[in-house]
């Protein structure tokens, strides 16, 4: 385990306050574990800044499945990546609409060009691309 450095953060009184407040309504335990996530954020950001480095993520698709055979597109579309597509989790919300979560892991930059191609498919209601980080290198 590596040795934890102590270090002093000049801020601004109001800035202080409502950072308090965001992280108490967080329910972190302290200010020294709410920056380190920023910084974990911070870094996970480089990292896909860079592209090329192994990351994972995942796209959440919402639509409707009688979108003229728009279902079979996506599951085409997820056969043709099968070496990035990692696992997909299906829900019936309802009598018409699905909702699906795909992980994919991979280069970055590959997966999130795979994320904007099923989220770009015609008939998609809603797509959102969260990219994440293997945990590779973040203490």
């Amino acid at each position: 385990m590596s040795e934890v450095v102590r270090f002093g953060i000049s801020a601004d009184e109001r800035l202080l306050d409502r950072f308090d407040a965001l992280i108490a309504e967080k329910g972190y335990v302290n200010r020294s574990e709410a920056v380190r996530d920023l910084i974990r954020n911070a870094l996970v950001e480089e990292q896909w800044s860079i592209g090329d480095e192994e990351a994972v993520g995942t796209v959440t698709l919402v639509y409707d499945h009688h979108s003229s055979d728009l279902g079979d597109k996506l599951t085409e579309h997820q056969h043709s990546h099968h070496e990035v597509i990692v696992s997909t989790l299906h829900i019936h919300m309802d009598a018409h609409h699905c909702l699906e979560v795909v992980v994919l892991r991979g280069p970055g930059r590959e997966i999130k060009h795979i994320a904007d191609e099923l989220i770009g498919t015609k008939g998609v209601k809603h797509g959102k691309f969260v990219a994440s980080t293997t945990g590779d290198g973040l203490v």
